[in-house]
């Protein structure tokens, strides 16, 4: 998972938005828990937003060089896909660098 440390290099922003209550957002809350430090001390200068909102679909949202934005729904995804969905937007954004 050595692509976690280098979030910084190719991700200006990370938001993660989900109900505090929800079932669909359950999984959603779970992963930040358990990954928001991992994520924080790997990366200390990104920005990584959490934000919770009652009755909002999980997303994750990746803020890009030149204001560009990508959004993933995170609805019905496990933890492990969570973490593959993070991947691959960090892979886009080091494409978008070219």
């Amino acid at each position: 998972m050595s692509w976690r440390s280098h979030l910084s290099r190719n991700l200006k922003e990370l938001r993660f938005l989900f109900c505090q209550t929800s079932s669909a957002s359950s999984h959603t809350r779970e992963f930040v828990q358990k990954n928001y430090t991992d994520l924080k001390t790997l990366n200390p200068k990104l920005p990584i937003l959490i934000r919770e909102c009652s009755g909002v679909e999980p997303q994750l949202w990746a803020r890009y060089d030149m204001g560009v934005e990508r959004c993933v729904r995170l609805d019905g995804l496990t933890e492990t896909q969570i973490n593959e969905k993070l991947e691959e937007l960090a892979k886009a954004g080091a494409a978008l660098k070219g």
